[in-house]
């Protein structure tokens, strides 16, 4: 005898155009609102320990909703970590001075989580974590038009393609920051060698005034 059928939303796939782009060739895509836990910090990512508190805190509210929202017949492949991330100097992330970055690390939700499954799991990962951080939120955001690529290798070899965008690209085509920096990781650096890393690099743009 089985239980009832679960439905199974998987983000990556229902949104593919927002987890696929060229290697090293940035393209337009407009992006929508969507749902996402966020929780914001500052500092070295390899270095700050409120980083490694922010990822230990999204995964673990991700996975408690996700097995939260079974019996009412809807789940979710959890979808890849992302990151916005911005600096008083934008030229800190072509140089990879990380001790200026402000970010925002967050998940992708379906648009079923509200804010009574989100609770939820925040009480049941308060349990194993103790007080959460302050800025844990479930938020609707959206970006708009934005110029994006695919970045194969280490993560601190990002700044040339990042210089071209904002040297190159942008001033061509009349385009302006319009958002923070923003990065999807497709790959999991604790099974991944550097050079295979796969980024999604994303930049909201506007038109110069």
């Amino acid at each position: 005898m089985t239980g009832p059928r679960v439905e199974i939303v998987d983000l990556k796939k229902l949104h593919k155009p927002l987890f696929t782009a060229p290697a090293g060739n940035f393209v337009p895509i407009d992006v929508p609102e969507l749902h996402f836990l966020m929780v914001d910090g500052h500092g070295d990512p390899n270095t700050a320990p409120e980083y490694e508190r922010a990822l230990q805190w999204l995964y673990s509210v991700a996975y408690a909703i996700k097995f939260a929202a079974k019996p009412s017949g809807r789940t979710f492949v959890v979808p890849p970590l992302e990151g916005l991330w911005h600096a008083d100097d934008p030229s800190s992330f072509v140089d990879r001075r990380k001790s200026e970055w402000n970010w925002t690390m967050m998940i992708m939700m379906p648009d079923f989580v509200g804010g009574d499954l989100f609770e939820t799991a925040v009480a049941k990962a308060r349990k194993k974590l103790g007080d959460p951080p302050p800025s844990l939120r479930l938020q609707l955001y959206r970006e708009g038009p934005s110029l994006q690529a695919l970045h194969i290798g280490p993560y601190d070899a990002e700044g040339p393609l990042l210089a071209r965008l904002h040297d190159g690209i942008m001033p061509a085509k009349g385009l302006t920051f319009a958002g923070h920096h923003h990065e999807i990781y497709l790959s999991d650096p604790r099974r991944t060698a550097p050079e295979k890393l796969r980024t999604i690099l994303r930049q909201p743009v506007t038109p110069r005034s």
